[in-house]
């Protein structure tokens, strides 16, 4: 589905010059759609829609969303109205949209959102089927947050995922003799103890941070071989894995600059411009914004990405933050809410927001790996396979209501953060969440 929109028109929706400008696809774009029949949404008369979304780390993001909401609404005459909230008011107000029965038709959400409410879900397994056909097949990431636990049924609609790598300063590294970051516990730790000694530290975010926070926290876990559950869904977190996990936290926390336990998704990008820390783990948004200001450009040609460190998993331990689209059955428009979602991941939509991004969403379609984003610049290349993660919110156990709620409270992160700041012992952090996951479990069975 392709429309025009003037020039005008996208001006008067607040749609940057540059973004109208990515909303025409190329022509030739190498992106392959094979030749599936559409399913027909018989859109309903007078029908109008109202989206909630994340706020955008990357400007390009809203304005080309935005342009394209304009092409449906263009084409179809549906209204579409999309408003952006903060990362952390997102959770908050998908749970009073669910509660109350009301508010927006469609919450792209984070991550395990969809499972936290299928109850009030409609199941989007139409849309999804023939955007797999279309597009190369849904990607393992993608599959994971967007079917209902062990079912075929698509209870969400991954639009895009972000990944978390560690990203540093090449030259601070080479200057206390490191040429990357060490794959093993013992050489992390004793990297950052240097770091902290030159004044240049480390920053990983202990605060209540959607990203940043549950990112490290599941990292610090993964990399020791710790999980939430089990294969059968069993809560493990109270282990010897875990416990040696937090004892590793409180050893790196010292060197660590001052405040991060209150660090919400912003502050290691703040810090990190400001040269006041040297190594952290963030999306491409901290190196678009170095890249793009003339007055840090020489920080991002000095900074490098790379994949979280193995510690002692096989692979490096990284999801990706995924925005998952919900349709709630409130809706008075369920097949115009299911027509705009495959229309806003239908190549001549898709694709432009895909590289407007300067690869800060990696797409959750195969086919859509070949878009020009991804060789544009080598620094961003790292970011391109992020939802072919085999880790993710809740692993190793069927993500549900409970797992999602558990990673919703920062369990995890709050665990690793009383360790750091000693608060709580090891094991005495590891019983309290386990405790504390158990509460959402025994409400699930209810």
């Amino acid at each position: 589905m392709t429309i025009d929109i003037t020039r005008r028109e996208a001006l008067a929706l607040g749609v940057s010059a540059a973004a109208l400008a990515a909303t025409g696809a190329s022509a030739q774009s190498p992106i392959k759609a094979a030749d599936v029949p559409a399913p027909k949404f018989a859109i309903e008369k007078g029908a109008s829609l109202r989206m909630l979304r994340p706020v955008r780390f990357v400007q390009a993001d809203e304005d080309v969303f935005r342009a394209n909401a304009a092409k449906f609404t263009k084409e179809t005459g549906v209204e579409v109205k999309v408003d952006f909230v903060g990362w952390e008011d997102i959770n908050q107000q998908t749970a009073v949209t669910s509660n109350s029965g009301a508010g927006p038709d469609m919450i792209i959400g984070f991550s395990d959102a969809p499972h936290i409410y299928v109850d009030k879900l409609v199941e989007l397994s139409d849309v999804a089927d023939y955007l797999g056909k279309r597009y190369g097949g849904w990607l393992p990431l993608a599959q994971t947050y967007g079917k209902k636990s062990k079912s075929n049924a698509w209870i969400g609609l991954p639009f895009g995922a972000t990944a978390g790598p560690l990203i540093y300063r090449k030259s601070i590294l080479k200057s206390v003799g490191y040429d990357s970051v060490p794959e093993d516990h013992a050489g992390i730790l004793e990297l950052c103890q240097k770091l902290q000694k030159a004044g240049k530290p480390a920053g990983f975010a202990l605060g209540n941070a959607k990203g940043d926070g549950n990112g490290f926290a599941n990292w610090v876990l993964w990399s020791h071989n710790a999980a939430l559950l089990d294969e059968s869904g069993n809560i493990v977190i109270n282990s010897k894995e875990t416990v040696a996990a937090l004892k590793w936290v409180k050893e790196l926390y010292p060197t660590f600059i001052a405040g991060t336990p209150s660090w919400n998704d912003v502050s290691n990008n703040r810090a990190y411009s400001a040269q006041e820390i040297s190594l952290t783990a963030n999306g491409v948004s901290l190196y678009f914004s170095l890249k793009n200001d003339p007055a840090t450009k020489a920080i991002a040609e000095d900074s490098e990405h790379q994949l979280l460190p193995k510690g002692n998993a096989k692979i490096s331990p990284m999801a990706g933050l995924t925005l998952n689209a919900m349709l709630f059955k409130h809706s008075q428009y369920p097949n115009a809410a299911k027509a705009f979602l495959t229309f806003m991941l239908e190549k001549d939509q898709y694709e432009p927001w895909l590289n407007a991004n300067s690869g800060y969403w990696s797409q959750p379609l195969a086919a859509y790996a070949e878009a020009k984003v991804w060789s544009e610049d080598p620094k961003v290349a790292i970011f391109k396979n992020t939802m072919q993660s085999t880790y993710y919110d809740g692993y190793k156990g069927p993500i549900t209501t409970a797992t999602g709620a558990v990673n919703a409270d920062y369990v995890l992160v709050q665990m690793c953060a009383a360790v750091a700041t000693g608060a709580s012992t090891p094991e005495a952090a590891a019983a309290e969440a386990e405790q504390r996951a158990k509460r959402y479990f025994r409400r699930q069975e209810r």
